[in-house]
């Protein structure tokens, strides 16, 4: 199964803010270096309650509006039964049902195939959990 399944943990400090952050140039690294020129599959996995990946434009303001967003649709307040952590972080264990923790894209010949303004995000809502890991999985 060598041959046909890799994968690594990316380890990501998503600070202390809201954040979407873009992992593509990450995704892109692992796979020339486990995909070999072959196609297949990459999956992005989030093992996290409390976090999502998400496919979107970035440095245009969409990862902004993503944000505001979620603000709008999940407000951290007190209105959530999950209360611990900080005020309205109950929100943040809703998130992964709008912003599901993986994702599985089609690899060609070694290359992420994106659409031209697609970006690979994590997107990151819960202020109290600065580390993230990600796992990588290329699939042949």
């Amino acid at each position: 199964m060598a041959d046909t399944f890799t994968t690594k943990t990316l380890h990501i400090a998503s600070g202390s803010d809201e954040t979407v952050t873009d992992l593509t140039a990450d995704c892109e690294r692992f796979l020339r270096a486990a995909a070999g020129g072959r196609s297949g599959l990459l999956n992005i996995f989030v093992p996290h309650a409390t976090a999502g990946i998400a496919l979107i434009e970035t440095g245009a303001g969409s990862d902004t509006d993503l944000l505001a967003a979620l603000r709008d649709l999940l407000p951290p307040d007190d209105r959530w039964q999950h209360r611990h952590g900080t005020p309205g972080h109950g929100r943040d264990h809703v998130l992964p049902a709008l912003v599901p923790p993986h994702a599985t894209l089609p690899v060609v010949e070694g290359h992420l195939e994106l659409g031209t303004w697609q970006s690979v995000c994590l997107v990151d809502t819960n202020v109290d959990n600065p580390d993230r890991q990600v796992r990588l999985s290329f699939l042949c």
